[in-house]
C-alpha cells in the first residue's frame, strides 16, 4: 500500500504543471455547439433547387456547404416547427401560390414533402406560429389577406381554419400602395392577438385569435399602429419585455418605435431614418431584429446594401444609431443572428453570398469574419431549434 501511495504522489508531481497550465489557457476551448439551418430562396429565373440546408458552429462561425433539402419552387420563406421535426416553406407563385409542409430527416436533414395547400392569397411572405405550435400563421402580400392553417399530428396542415382581407385606408403611393399588402404575421405574448404589418394601409393591424378554433377577427376598424403616410410597414420586432414594437418601413427606409401603453393599444414615439445623409440612391428597407440580449436592434437596406445598427434603451424603448456596415453584396432582403447572439449572417438576395458578422457583446458592434457562403438567392435563413 506505502509503495502505491509513493507512486500515485509521484506521477501527481509530474503531471501538476500540465494541469495548471490547462487552467492557464493553454488547452484548447470546448468545442461549440452545432446547429442546422434552412435556406429559402427564389427558384424563378436564378439556379436555385429550392430549399438548403447548412451547419454552423457557433464557437468558430464556420458554415458548411450548402446542399439541397428539399426540391420546391420559390420558398422565399421557410419557418421550423417548435419541435424541430417539421418544416414550413411558403411558395410564392402569384395566383397559384401554396405552402408546403415537410418533414425533416434529423439525421442527414434532408426534407419529405407531406403536403401542400394553396396560400388562400397571392404571394404568401411570410410564416409564423402560434404559441402553441398547433396553427400556422400565413400572410399573402399581393392579395393583403391572412390565413390560419391548423398543423396536424403529422405535420401536415389541414384545411384553414381562418381567413381574413385586410382593409383600411390606402397609403399615398399609388404605385406600390395600391391595395392591401400583408407582409408579417405574428401572435400576441398571451395568444389572443395576431399582429400583421400591412405595407399598402401604412399600419400594424390587429385581429383578435382564437386559439381554441384558430379564428381571427378585427379588433374594430380603427385598432391599429398607425404609421406616416407613405411609410411601408414590412416586418415587426417586439422587445424582451414587448413593452415597444419596432416596424421597418420598407418604403420610408425607416424604423419606428411604439411603446404598448395598454393593451393592444400603441402609441408611436420614435421614428429613425435608416439612410446616411449623404445617399441619395434607390433603397427598399428589408429585415429588422433585436440582439437576444435586448439591447441592439439591427435593420437591413437593400440599394443601400447594409446593416445598420442601433442602441436600445431598454428603458424607455428609444433608438440611437451606431452604425451602418455593409454587407459586401446586392440586396440583403434578410439576415439571422444564430440562436448564441454570437454572429449574424447576411443574405445578399442578386450576389449569391451569405456574409457573416462576429457581434460585440458589449457595443453591438459588426465585424466582417472572412467566411462567405456561395447560395443562389438566398433570402430567408432559420436555425432549427435545440441542434
Amino acid at each position: 500500500m506505502n509503495k502505491l501511495r509513493r507512486f500515485c504522489s509521484l506521477v501527481t508531481l509530474l503531471i501538476a504543471p500540465f494541469a495548471l497550465l490547462g487552467m492557464r489557457g493553454g488547452t484548447k476551448p470546448a468545442p461549440g455547439k452545432a446547429y442546422r439551418a434552412y435556406l429559402g430562396t427564389y427558384t424563378t429565373k436564378t439556379n436555385s433547387k429550392g430549399i438548403y440546408d447548412i451547419q454552423f458552429d457557433s464557437a468558430t462561425g464556420k458554415m458548411s456547404a450548402a446542399e439541397v433539402a428539399g426540391d420546391t419552387k420559390d420558398p422565399s420563406w421557410v419557418v421550423v416547427h417548435p419541435s424541430g421535426k417539421y418544416l414550413y416553406s411558403v411558395n410564392e407563385m402569384g395566383k397559384a401560390s401554396t405552402v408546403s409542409a415537410f418533414a425533416i430527416d434529423s439525421k442527414r436533414g434532408k426534407l419529405t414533402l407531406l403536403n401542400q395547400l394553396p396560400s388562400l392569397g397571392e404571394d404568401p411572405c411570410y410564416l409564423s406560429f402560434d404559441r402553441t405550435g398547433k396553427f400556422l400563421f400565413v400572410a399573402n402580400y399581393t392579395s393583403g389577406t391572412v390565413a390560419v392553417f391548423p398543423i396536424l399530428a403529422d405535420g401536415k396542415l389541414g384545411e384553414h381554419s381562418g381567413l381574413e382581407q385586410d382593409s383600411g385606408t390606402l397609403g399615398p403611393n399609388k404605385e406600390r400602395q395600391d391595395g392591401p399588402h400583408a407582409h408579417f404575421i405574428a401572435p400576441s405574448e398571451q395568444n389572443r392577438f395576431v399582429y400583421v404589418a400591412d405595407l399598402g394601409l401604412d399600419r400594424v393591424l390587429i385581429y383578435k385569435f382564437d386559439s381554441a378554433k384558430g379564428t381571427l377577427a378585427r379588433v374594430g376598424t380603427d385598432t391599429a399602429a398607425q404609421l406616416k403616410p407613405g411609410t411601408g410597414p414590412r416586418h415587426i420586432a417586439f422587445s424582451n419585455d414587448r413593452k415597444f414594437m419596432y416596424v421597418v418601413g420598407e418604403m420610408a427606409s425607416s424604423v419606428t418605435v411604439f411603446a404598448n401603453e395598454k393593451q393592444e393599444s400603441f402609441r408611436a414615439i420614435q421614428t429613425e431614418r435608416m439612410l446616411s445623409s449623404g445617399f441619395s440612391g434607390r433603397n427598399d428597407a428589408a429585415e429588422i431584429a433585436i440582439h437576444p440580449n435586448g439591447k441592439f436592434l439591427y435593420a437591413s437596406n437593400r440599394g443601400h446594401d447594409a446593416i445598420v445598427l442601433y442602441a436600445v434603451d431598454q428603458q424607455s424603448g428609444l433608438l440611437r444609431q451606431i452604425a451602418d456596415v455593409p454587407t459586401g453584396g446586392k440586396e440583403p432582403r434578410h439576415f439571422a443572428i444564430d440562436p448564441t447572439g454570437t454572429f449574424l449572417l447576411a443574405e445578399n438576395q442578386l450576389s449569391d453570398t451569405i456574409m457573416e458578422f462576429r457581434i460585440n457583446p458589449t457595443t453591438g458592434e459588426l465585424t466582417p469574419t472572412g467566411e462567405t457562403l456561395t447560395v443562389p438567392s438566398p433570402v430567408c435563413l432559420v436555425f432549427v431549434p435545440g441542434k
